[in-house]
């Protein structure tokens, strides 16, 4: 493989193609903690989409495996690399292109961080509203996970504000798709095609971005409840109130306190209330009136109040954003609990408490603890599995996804299948969408060499078409 090192490194030069010693310790994995790490043959540093359309020529004409990686802050494996393949990392490819103020977009490159259009967009009044957890998070990791969050039941996944891309397919080509504009009937939509497709389609050099105004005034409402059940129950009301919140998560019990003590907090929970309360319903309202804000927030705690709420508590400003921080990061908690997994599925909502009950019926049938928060709000339920054997977990993990997709969810709701789902999906999914999505893959990248071994294998040999 030395030829291609050599001509990569006429691509994008020398300094710029990382081999031995000078690949890091992280370019082999991401933060699955189920994951195989891989050790890639060799880093590569493009600056520009001409480098990258570049760099995927060669892969083409030499058979070798690309896997394009922003931050690697997923969950599921997708950008783990294949056996002696490249790793195409967008550390120099990290600028915002444009903000434009008339039209609400943002265009921007892949590796641009959450946190830098953050900063860049505060001080306009705007902001883009997909938030995973985690400000490290690389725009480019977003667009090809279709990144959810907590502000997803107000303003939707990733998928809702990317208007346009510019994208490498496997064989060099480079396509744009969308553009400036929130509509379009010309033909079919590649864009969307492309967000979600977990670098397996093209590879994402350029991004635009839907932006939203930025609501100044935020207030956090937190609600115990005796059961979770009530907790699933009071959503469907608060969503059709009018009230329209940015966040509206479930947290359990034991996940509250696994929060609340890895981020060291005090909620002025009275000892009655946090004795009784099985589960936490969070709300955010936000707006940029303070009395429609105050209107919102009473409206709330009346309609909770008739719903079974054990008490409402408004917090603190600095409270309330510490404790959304600390949801945010609920996955660093569970790390740091010793949990063995981390499972997310989505399931219709009004389905949550059924699926949770179902869920606990498994865990105690495979002796094993599994506990959870998630998006209350569009259905979404994340899961710490604690169970140290692997075959049991396997089997345990396998059971928690068949069983929401048999009360019509889906494998995954924002953390994408990458390695660590796709047997899942291969095995709960319809066969015939699979085999469509493979013909899709083989018409953008015919030979294979897009991140390969992700969402699903290939067909095996010799079977239908």
């Amino acid at each position: 493989m030395g030829d291609v090192i050599e001509q990569l490194a006429r691509i994008v030069g020398e300094d710029d193609v990382l081999v031995g010693d000078r690949i890091d310790a992280d370019a082999d994995h991401d933060e699955a903690l189920t994951v195989t790490p891989v050790r890639p043959l060799a880093v590569v540093r493009p600056g520009t989409t001409d480098e990258v359309a570049a760099i995927v020529a060669l892969a083409r004409a030499t058979g070798t495996p690309l896997t394009a990686r922003g931050s690697a802050t997923g969950l599921a494996g997708g950008c783990v690399p294949a056996e002696g393949g490249i790793v195409v990392s967008f550390a120099r490819m990290n600028r915002i292109l444009e903000i434009d103020t008339a039209n609400y977009v943002a265009v921007v490159e892949p590796g641009v961080t959450l946190r830098e259009l953050e900063e860049a967009l505060t001080p306009l009044g705007l902001v883009y509203p997909v938030y995973p957890g985690e400000l490290s998070a690389s725009l480019g990791g977003n667009v090809a996970t279709n990144a959810g969050g907590m502000r997803a039941v107000k303003y939707g996944v990733t998928r809702h504000q990317v208007l346009g891309v510019t994208a490498v397919l496997g064989t060099g080509e480079v396509i744009t798709a969308g553009g400036k504009f929130v509509k379009s009937t010309s033909g079919y939509d590649l864009t969307q095609l492309i967000v979600g497709s977990e670098g397996t389609l093209a590879i994402v050099t350029r991004a635009v971005l839907k932006l939203w105004p930025r609501p100044p005034i935020a207030t956090t409402v937190l609600v115990p409840f005796r059961t979770l059940e009530e907790v699933s129950s009071a959503v469907p009301p608060i969503v059709a109130s009018g009230i329209a919140p940015r966040v509206v998560e479930y947290i359990d019990f034991m996940s509250m306190a696994g929060i609340t003590s890895n981020a060291q907090m005090d909620l002025g929970i009275e000892e009655s209330v946090r004795e009784a309360a099985m589960a936490y319903l969070v709300v955010v309202i936000e707006g940029f009136h303070p009395d429609r804000v105050d209107e919102d927030v009473a409206g709330l705690a009346e309609l909770v109040s008739g719903l079974g709420a054990l008490d409402v508590y408004v917090l603190p400003e600095q409270a309330g954003a510490r404790l959304i921080e600390a949801r945010e990061h609920a996955f660093w908690a569970a790390k740091a609990a010793g949990a063995h997994d981390i499972v997310d599925v989505v399931v219709p909502r009004a389905s949550i408490p059924e699926y949770l009950e179902r869920v606990g019926e498994l865990a105690a049938a495979e002796s094993s603890l599994v506990v959870g928060c998630g998006h209350a709000g569009d259905g979404n339920v994340h899961l710490s599995v604690f169970q140290p054997d692997p075959d049991t977990r396997r089997r345990l993990v396998h059971a928690i996804v068949a069983a929401g997709v048999a009360m019509g969810g889906a494998v995954s709701g924002e953390h994408g299948i990458g390695t660590e789902k796709k047997h899942s999906l291969a095995e709960l999914e319809d066969p015939v969408k699979l085999d469509l999505m493979r013909r899709i893959k083989s018409a953008f990248d015919p030979d294979g060499i897009l991140n390969p071994g992700k969402v699903f294998d290939p067909a095996p040999a010799g079977s239908a078409r």
